[in-house]
């Protein structure tokens, strides 16, 4: 490990590093546009430069590597005096339109001209005007103000594996376009917003909406898949202005799928903000009392066998907690939170969980994947695993499933269960190559559970973990990748039929004369019978408001604080950030004043007592944030005969990115998207 000596501190740093990491290793901050931790170095921007002893002018130091011995001068009057020309350069072009741009207040340019640059310029010609350029409904394009940074350019070829962006002609020419004017198809494109360093690339449905400094910021979760993204919830008043990701290293870096993102809008639309009670088969609207008297009357003497309740994908853990102890107080065994009719064996938590855990993906060198589709369920995760497959010499993934561009090389072995059996055999091709892996990781995706041969397919994929190396003592490599929020939460409180409950099938056709609907919304509603009374409770008049006899106004995500576990089985909490809208009120409170009116108060009448119950429930609720990761200790394999696995392919999750729940359909933005990005490639495809 060399030693340098940075501004008469010496250090010692690893081999490797460059010089401005050795610089921010002994607490000096360099200014820097065009380098970023998580992308390739470019070395465009040169303000990164400092001064090194012994070599003729300033350096770049983001591409310097640094060597035994280095004397580097980080501040003084040639460094300063460098810098000075290079912000003076940048500038040059530059429309300095800050009173409209929408970067303003948080924009690096900004923060770097004050602290690094001239008070004047030299130059007093005319400035290049750049026309913009279309990347679609999500992305709003100021090109005039780049300053070539290539951050959009990388981050779209490395890390989301789309390279739809890039530059053409030279020098004071140079424009970043996309070639082809269309939409931008990658499901991350909304963090080249992030990214970039000036006002060139801005959200378009943010465009003059608000400044930094009048928004509320809100620590939360994004709910639109399973991964459990950190996010940021920027709010003005009552009203969620936009989503940012936080940093956290263990689960989405820093990046944030376009749904969590974009969607936001969808949250002031088809809102139920009142109560309402169906009449002569038409709704009107209700107090909570009326709703809550109709709905005691109604259950008032039915048999706790009769009684069901169904979680949908957006649940909180605190809601479905409730609701699940307000059934059994009724004495109903009838719950289930698998919309989508998936079968999971709970007698293990390593047979329905993340088990290499998000952050372990940095150790696989090889990959099958089974019944899913990550970059739509998961982008985040799909673009670390697009990292591994970029940084590791010889990792190599395989699918089994329908066909999809991963952004990441594959050798797709089959549609159906046949393709999964065949890899039973240890002289498969495929087989033999996971075996000979030193860290090989299988991902099963929730398609491949909503069969009727779901245990016989989780046996089959652990068998083909066992024998291929993948449960070791220092190494989990099965992993089960759900694509809704509440998944994990509802099966680690188990939210699933008890003793002769019946399961969502079960409940269907007549199955029972009231059925309670938390949030659910993914299911074919038309199935439930013509006499079940329906009590919906959520935030908007998707399918399931549009069956109930009963509508109880609930909280989003951005309106309660809530517990959610991601598909690894971390445990994190969101805080609420505006009020839900009208009467609507928070979920849990809603089910603890109607088990009041039920005769039958739950006991518990604030959320840190209701969190203890969760705990209660399941201790793994009292270990907020943190995750321990384990290996494969032995034990039972699931229950399951693996040559029992038909072969009829394996479906997709949904039909469209865009639009999977409640709040991303009734976003006009994810419609945008729809009809921008999706539909013109489906034309030109056919």
């Amino acid at each position: 490990m060399p030693k340098v000596t940075v501004d008469g501190l010496e250090i010692e740093v690893p081999n490797g590093y460059t010089v401005l990491q050795a610089c921010e290793e002994a607490g000096k901050e360099i200014p820097r546009f065009c380098y970023h931790e998580r992308l390739s170095i470019a070395g465009n921007c040169r303000m990164c430069l400092v001064e090194v002893e012994k070599m003729p002018k300033p350096v770049a130091s983001c591409g310097q590597p640094v060597g035994e011995g280095m004397v580097i001068h980080t501040d003084s009057e040639k460094v300063r005096e460098a810098r000075r020309g290079v912000m003076e350069f940048l500038l040059i072009n530059h429309p300095l339109d800050c009173p409209i741009c929408d970067q303003g207040g948080e924009c690096d340019l900004q923060d770097e001209a004050m602290g690094y640059g001239r008070d004047h310029t030299r130059y007093d010609g005319n400035k290049r005007a750049v026309t913009d350029k279309y990347l679609g409904p999500l992305v709003k394009t100021v090109m005039t103000r780049c300053i070539h940074c290539t951050r959009c350019v990388r981050f779209m070829a490395e890390v989301a594996g789309v390279p739809e962006l890039g530059a053409v002609q030279r020098g004071e020419h140079m424009e970043i376009t996309n070639y082809v004017e269309r939409g931008l198809s990658s499901e991350l494109s909304g963090n080249i917003i992030d990214l970039c360093p000036v006002g060139a690339l801005t959200s378009k449905p943010y465009a003059f909406t608000a400044r930094t400094w009048e928004l509320r910021k809100t620590d939360s979760i994004d709910v639109f898949d399973a991964v459990g993204t950190n996010i940021r919830i920027d709010a003005r008043g009552s009203e969620v202005l936009r989503v940012l990701p936080r940093l956290n290293d263990a689960v989405n870096e820093e990046w944030l799928a376009d749904k969590g993102r974009f969607s936001i809008d969808g949250l002031k639309r088809r809102r139920l903000d009142r109560p309402w009670l169906r009449e002569a088969g038409k709704l009107r609207p209700a107090s909570w009392d009326e709703a809550l008297a109709a709905i005691a009357g109604r259950i008032r003497g039915i048999d706790g066998s009769r009684i069901g309740a169904i979680a949908g994908n957006l649940c909180d853990a605190e809601s479905m907690m409730a609701l699940k102890d307000l059934m059994g107080a009724l004495g109903s065994t009838n719950l289930d939170c698998r919309q989508d009719g998936a079968v999971f064996d709970v007698s293990s938590r390593e047979f329905h969980r993340f088990n290499t855990t998000i952050e372990g993906i940095d150790e696989a060198d090889a990959l099958l994947i089974v019944g899913a589709n990550p970059r739509q369920e998961a982008p985040v995760l799909n673009a670390r695993l697009r990292r591994r497959w970029v940084e590791t010499p010889g990792f190599f993934a395989g699918l089994v499933g329908a066909p999809a561009d991963l952004t990441y090389e594959h050798e797709h072995l089959g549609e159906g269960g046949d393709a999964l059996k065949a890899l039973l055999d240890p002289e498969h091709h495929f087989t033999k190559r996971l075996a000979a892996a030193k860290r090989p990781m299988l991902i099963v995706g929730p398609q491949a559970f909503a069969r009727p041969d779901a245990k016989a397919v989780l046996a089959c994929c652990w068998q083909i973990a066992l024998q291929t190396g993948m449960l070791i003592a220092d190494w989990h490599g099965f992993n089960v990748l759900h694509n809704a929020a509440a998944r994990m939460g509802a099966l680690e409180l188990g939210f699933l039929p008890g003793e002769n409950g019946k399961d969502i099938a079960g409940m269907m056709g007549g199955g029972v004369d009231v059925l309670w609907l938390l949030g659910a919304d993914e299911f074919d509603v038309s199935q439930i019978g013509a006499d079940t009374f329906v009590i919906y409770q959520g935030h908007h008049g998707d399918r399931g408001a549009a069956r109930a006899d009963v509508i109880l106004p609930g909280a989003a995500y951005t309106e309660k604080s809530g517990t959610y576990v991601n598909t690894e089985g971390r445990v994190q909490r969101a805080l609420r950030a505006i009020f839900p809208p009208g009467e609507a009120r928070e979920d849990w409170a809603i089910l603890r004043a109607a088990s009041a009116a039920l005769g039958q108060a739950l006991p518990y009448d604030d959320l840190d007592t209701l969190r203890t119950r969760m705990v209660e429930a399941n201790p793994v609720f009292g270990e907020t944030g943190a995750l321990r990761r384990i290996g494969h200790a032995g034990g039972e394999a699931p229950r399951g005969d693996a040559a029992a696995v038909s072969d009829a392919p394996f479906g997709r999750a949904f039909a469209t990115y865009y639009q999977t729940d409640p709040i991303s359909r009734a976003s006009p933005t994810m419609a945008k998207c729809i009809e921008e990005i999706i539909l013109p490639r489906q034309m030109a495809a056919e």
